[in-house]
């Protein structure tokens, strides 16, 4: 292996311990940060994502409450608790959980949310904003990825970046924020021809497909900067040997739960290429809450004009 690892886990950590002192700034002022979060239904994974945030809120001094609805919520109880809770003074950040039970659509509901309480940014006046070039409040992962990179040392001016994926949360936002740092930026996506050769010009190259192990070194640039947003459950043990030979972790993790995480990039055989790479779990991750915890003092503070 010859690439940098970036440690996600470690800038989270700093990101932390930043909104800790800042909340402890703003009680001084009297100011009590509050998130407050709303969970449909009772998928796993959600449940254990909003415990974490739960949990996160707490570690740096954010007061924080979920509500929970049952899968079987009608649309109006869903908005009419959106709506009191964009009443309520004391709440700065919303945050609605997804993925939401079908058949509710959840961009009609993110569009509900009062802008200066989006935390998760992905209200349209926030989208908005931040293709504009003065965001407001930026996507927590793709926020979190350039402070990555800043703290890292990967330069971005001049760079060439290649963005996988074009989705709301990660694509989309992750190139307006590159572009903005003044990097010429290609997106890719599951129709771009030729898509290794794509791929291989990029300085910087954010995986974000969602496709376990997608990018190979046929895709990667001698020296790139390789970025891996992917979090893919993996149980076919023969794949994950193969990505990762003689791991006795992975294969540890694979016979206890019955699948080990895996990211969009062949991360053994990439790293032998990569001047510098996230790994999965433990890169991207982390910054996904880091960022969250950041953009909610972030409103806590411009709803009180400090």
């Amino acid at each position: 292996m010859n690439a940098r690892i970036l440690d996600g886990a470690a800038v989270a950590a700093a990101i932390r311990e930043r909104v800790a002192g800042q909340v402890h700034e703003l009680a001084a002022r009297g100011v009590s940060p509050r998130l407050e979060v709303i969970l449909v239904g009772d998928d796993p994974a959600s449940r254990v994502y909003v415990a974490a945030k739960g949990k996160a809120c707490l570690q740096v001094g954010i007061r924080s409450g979920t509500h929970n609805l049952p899968a079987g919520a009608g649309g109006d109880e869903l908005a009419a608790l959106i709506a009191a809770l964009n009443a309520d003074p004391d709440v700065d950040g919303i945050l609605l959980q997804m993925p939401l039970p079908k058949p509710l659509d959840g961009r009609a509901f993110l569009d509900l949310i009062d802008p200066a309480r989006d935390v998760d940014g992905f209200h349209p006046t926030n989208v908005g904003l931040l293709h504009q070039g003065r965001p407001a409040f930026v996507p927590c992962t793709p926020a979190g990825i350039v402070e990555l990179l800043d703290r890292s040392g990967v330069a971005l001016t001049g760079a060439r970046a290649v963005v996988l994926g074009r989705s709301e949360i990660v694509g989309k936002p992750m190139a307006a924020l590159l572009l903005a740092r003044h990097a010429t930026v290609t997106m890719c996506h599951s129709r771009t021809a030729d898509l290794a050769a794509v791929c291989r010009e990029a300085d910087v190259l954010v995986a974000a497909a969602g496709k376990p192990a997608l990018v190979t070194v046929a895709h990667v640039k001698p020296g790139a900067a390789v970025i891996d947003v992917g979090v893919n459950r993996v149980d076919d043990a023969a794949l994950v040997a193969r990505l990762y030979p003689g791991d006795a972790e992975r294969q540890g993790q694979l016979a206890k739960r019955g699948y080990t995480l895996v990211g969009d990039v062949d991360f053994t055989a990439v790293a032998a290429v990569a001047g510098a790479i996230t790994p999965v779990p433990g890169g991207v991750g982390p910054l996904t809450i880091a960022g969250l915890l950041q953009n909610t003092v972030t409103a806590a503070r411009r709803r009180r004009g400090l």
